[in-house]
């Protein structure tokens, strides 16, 4: 009977042996620190108190039976006793002078067990007996001895010792011929005594004399009172044993010794026949209670799994069905346990002091240490390389991370007009995708997703890297291919193991090659040119060859004037040599189409040109094949985009390339989607108002030379636009050295004429067109009408109709008041955008007959926040106003009406000379240039006639061409001009 009624008493054993974890904290405790540096009156030392007169007092409440833990106050006789009154302290009252962690606990566990009624064992009492037992203060601790006195007095209290290196119980199983016999003792340094030899005090102690040790462990306090309640000698049957030992004994061993009489360990044939021979493995099992994830190392031994942290043994059955065991390898688990508590501060505290007795075979972790990638990514590698397992850890809730660590292979390979980087990234047997962790890098996530759901975790110390290893290539499959032209990048991204031979060969072919660009080879002038170079325009001929047989594309950034679109067609008819299809497409603003045509024409006349511009462009790719040159305006290839893209050129021209500087813009994320083996830009103005307008232009002419956009910003256009840094200047300046070519009018000034002359051809809209071919066509039919010798008579008539026409040619605006269309003026569009690429280097002189017009030009320069001056017949202080423009540094333009400004004034702080009207008389238009080009100039002047195609104007320079000695001689005014012009001319004129 007693058997069975000890295994109901026993029942309740096993909901103790569940503890609630809790992690050490110190909440509030700075602020209680605070709190006692700013009382006024200097606290009562508790040190000093304690030394003297302050003692602990155990005893047992007079009514409840329970513990109470008192502060007490006592005086001492000359002998050193304690003598009465006893004045019993609140130790609330001390709470808020704590200084330290333990010190607060400590008054914490006392104010407790002060106010503490119940008769019942707790696990919180537990903790707070133990904060108590740390004595922070050491003082002395007394007992009450009830058979001296009813009431705590001095006479009734003895001082004892406590010790908190916890007893031992351990039980004892022995077999007998029919039942078998446990029973249980103390073990206390060393030695045995029987459970009943020492009284258990006050609940939580055990007392020998005058020392009490404490029973720390509330699975000890529930096996004394179960042994007690049984008389410390349990007897069962054989078959109620094979329970009893299922549920109680093997729950018990996790933290009790059981010797078992009847266990006998395993012979060495035993071992091997159980597989006992076999390495012991070792595995760590992961759950969660709460908020804490409880670490369980277990140590395998064949097939038995021991909890390293209990103190079970090992037991099976032979072949004989006799139990065996063997002997734990503590050597091993003590390393295996050590292993585990050195990887966190929290798990170390753990095996010190009171907590070294855990009554649980694990350790635990609250979720956000555990989970913390820093560590556990660092803690399961260690583990693994000790040979330990894990297991659980996808199973704790609400986790998806992987627990292996990232591993990083790159190879770096050359193709041909790349780098390719090959770049594996595996966690364990996970291969991450390209494209999953390029999106990761772009959202800056350092989660990668694998193919088995879980989330690879990146090194923070990798993100920046992989950024810049995506930002300086383009993904294509499971490759990275970065640019050749970047071969520097190349160089100072990847690691010297990373690049494969063939790799490290080109970058030295590359620098070798580009820091020699002071050698370019010569290359013959093509035949078909029908022009004689200067030799700075041989030297870009040469160089855009250069960087072309790198396949490397360029930026040709020469000032106005000095002749890039004569380099450029010089460039295409030599590439006929070069590729087997030599289709090329330049991209213009609309007014200089017809200028590409007119250079081609004169330059290379055999160059076949196709204008793939205006209403009636076909949009069959296949004629382009047919030509070497396709011209279009960037407003066509916004439209035609998704038509253009599908055609591959040999070469994409873009010329004021400045149009496609803004990266966000639709022209320049157009003209990235065109396709062809290589490209070039070209610019007056490579830098119109800061460092980042080079992006664009050289993001497309040379992919991948300056990185991302982003990158580039960071690593340039801030430091360099807002905080003028010049090693940032000068590291940019060297690494767009060798593939932009920029000389300026002064660096080539010998080779230049004193004065050059151009034409800009200004393309008119079709409002434009249709206001003036409606005056065109009453003219001449007004001309038609007259007989050859009626002109003579006419001519008044005859003139104010052809003025007209170059009125219209300026701006319809100079003839109606309120036209259809007032913004439409293509001279007025042409001149506002070289205005805009020239003002910043240059002043300019922008000449006009016609007073109106230039009405019409100063308000659109106030838009655009150009400073100007202005010159007409009504002008009063005509020196003030030129010596505005000649001496004030801010005045960048002047406007000067022909009657006004056409003699007798010198401008010499102007180099370049607008003519918005041509004139009859060349020798007008010669007077107007010679404003700027005066002694004292120490520039080339630049003089630039803005006309009209296919108008009178065009016309006009036709007829100065044929009568050229006339016009030379005899011209004096207009109107003698007119007078030798006969009713053919004038027909062919309009």
């Amino acid at each position: 009977m007693s058997g069975i009624s000890g295994l109901r008493l026993f029942v309740p054993f096993t909901a103790y042996s569940v503890i609630a974890l809790k992690e050490p904290s110190l909440p509030g405790l700075n602020a209680l620190n605070a709190l006692l540096h700013e009382k006024k009156e200097p606290p009562v030392a508790v040190t000093e108190v304690a030394a003297t007169e302050m003692i602990l007092v155990f005893s047992r409440h007079r009514h409840y039976r329970h513990l109470v833990i008192e502060l007490v106050q006592a005086a001492r006789n000359k002998t050193g006793q304690l003598k009465n009154p006893l004045r019993v302290l609140d130790p609330i009252n001390f709470i808020w002078k704590a200084r330290e962690e333990r010190e607060l606990k400590f008054f914490a566990g006392l104010t407790q067990y002060k106010n503490s009624y119940q008769d019942q064992r707790s696990e919180k009492d537990l903790e707070a007996l133990k904060a108590i037992l740390q004595n922070p203060f050491s003082l002395p601790i007394y007992l009450h001895e009830e058979e001296r006195s009813a009431t705590v007095n001095a006479a009734s209290l003895r001082k004892v010792s406590i010790s908190t290196e916890a007893p031992d119980i351990e039980i004892y199983v022995d077999e007998r011929p029919e039942t078998m016999e446990i029973s249980a003792i103390w073990r206390i340094k060393g030695k045995k005594h029987l459970l009943q030899d020492l009284p258990v005090r006050f609940q939580y102690f055990i007392q020998r004399g005058d020392r009490l040790w404490l029973i720390a462990h509330w699975n000890q306090l529930a096996l004394i009172d179960f042994f007690r309640q049984n008389q410390n000698d349990l007897v069962m049957g054989r078959a109620l044993y094979e329970q009893f030992q299922e549920n109680v004994l093997d729950l018990l061993e996790k933290k009790t010794k059981i010797h078992y009489s009847y266990l006998k360990l395993a012979s060495p044939a035993q071992q091997r026949e159980l597989g006992f021979d076999l390495a012991n493995e070792q595995w760590i099992y992961l759950t969660e209670s709460g908020d804490f994830v409880l670490i369980t190392p277990v140590m395998k031994y064949g097939s038995v799994e021991i909890p390293v942290l209990s103190r079970k043994q090992i037991k099976v059955r032979n072949k004989r069905e006799q139990y065996v065991t063997l002997r734990r390898d503590e050597e091993k688990e003590i390393q295996f346990i050590t292993a585990i508590v050195k990887a966190h501060p929290r798990l170390m505290e753990q095996v010190d002091g009171f907590e070294r007795e855990l009554s649980s075979d694990c350790f635990y972790l609250h979720r956000t240490h555990f989970l913390n990638p820093e560590w556990f990514l660092e803690a399961f590698e260690n583990w693994r390389e000790k040979g330990i397992l894990l297991m659980g850890f996808h199973q704790l809730k609400n986790n998806r991370l992987s627990p292996y660590r990232a591993q990083l292979d790159i190879k770096v390979a050359s193709g041909m007009d790349w780098f390719e980087t090959a770049l594996k990234l595996r966690f364990n047997q996970q291969t991450v995708s390209l494209k999953h962790l390029h999106r990761s890098i772009r959202q800056k996530n350092r989660f990668v997703l694998l193919d088995d759901g879980t989330l690879g975790i990146l090194p923070l110390e990798w993100l920046q890297k992989m950024e810049s290893y995506f930002g300086a290539a383009f993904l294509e499959g499971e490759i990275l291919k970065t640019p050749a032209i970047s071969f520097s990048k190349v160089q100072q991204l990847y690691e010297e193991d990373h690049l494969e031979e063939s790799a490290k060969e080109k970058i030295r072919f590359l620098q070798t090659r580009l820091s020699g660009m002071q050698q370019i080879e010569p290359i013959p002038i093509p035949a078909a040119l029908q022009a004689t170079l200067r030799d700075y325009q041989k030297e870009g001929l040469y160089w855009l060859n250069f960087l072309d047989e790198l396949h490397f594309g360029a930026c040709l950034a020469d000032d106005m004037g000095l002749g890039k679109t004569l380099q450029v067609i010089a460039f295409l008819l030599s590439q006929r040599s070069k590729v087997e299809k030599n289709v090329n497409l330049i991209v213009v603003p609309a007014s200089l189409v017809f200028n590409w045509q007119q250079e081609v024409t004169k330059f290379a006349p055999d160059l076949k040109i196709h204008s793939f511009y205006g209403a009636e462009r076909g949009k069959d790719a296949r004629i382009f094949d047919d030509y070497e040159v396709v011209l279009t305006s960037y407003g066509t290839l916004l439209s035609d985009i998704g038509f253009l893209k599908t055609y591959r050129f040999n070469y994409l021209v873009l010329d004021e390339s400045q149009h496609i500087k803004n990266p966000e813009s639709q022209r320049y994320k157009a003209a990235r989607l065109l396709q062809a083996r290589n490209r070039l830009v070209l610019t007056g103005t490579p830098v119109e108002n800061n460092t980042h307008d080079l992006y664009g232009q050289l993001s497309f002419a040379c992919p991948g030379l300056l990185g991302t956009k982003d990158e580039f910003k960071r690593l340039y256009a801030i430091p360099i636009d807002q905080f003028k840094d010049s090693r940032r200047a000068a590291e940019l300046r060297e690494r767009i050295r060798p593939f932009i070519l920029r000389r300026t009018k002064e660096q080539v000034m010998a080779e230049l004429p004193e004065q050059q002359e151009t034409v800009l051809y200004c393309e008119m809209g079709v409002y434009q067109r249709e206001v003036y071919d409606r005056c065109r066509e009453e003219i001449r039919a007004y001309l038609l009408k007259q007989a050859g010798h009626e002109l003579i008579h006419s001519q008044m008539q005859v003139l104010q109709g052809i003025t007209r026409l170059r009125q219209i040619c300026n701006s319809p605006s100079l003839l109606e008041k309120n036209p259809a269309n007032q913004e439409e003026s293509a001279k007025i569009a042409v001149l506002l955008e070289q205005i805009e690429m020239k003002s910043a280097n240059h002043k300019l002189l922008v000449f006009s007959q016609f007073v109106t017009m230039l009405d019409l030009i100063a308000p659109e320069l106030q838009k655009k926040g150009i400073p100007y001056v202005q010159l007409t017949g009504q002008t009063k202080k005509r020196e003030t106003v030129v010596h505005t423009f000649q001496e004030d540094p801010s005045i960048r333009v002047f406007l000067i009406s022909l009657k006004a400004g056409g003699v007798g004034i010198n401008l010499t702080a102007a180099d370049y000379v607008f003519l918005i009207d041509p004139w009859w008389n060349p020798s007008v238009e010669r007077q107007a240039i010679d404003r700027a080009y005066r002694m004292g100039q120490q520039k080339k002047v630049m003089a630039v006639r803005l006309i009209c195609p296919d108008t009178i104007e065009d016309k006009m320079r036709q007829i100065q061409e044929t009568k050229k000695d006339l016009v030379n001689e005899l011209i004096q005014e207009e109107g003698d001009f007119f007078k030798s012009l006969t009713k053919d001319d004038l027909l062919k004129l309009i």
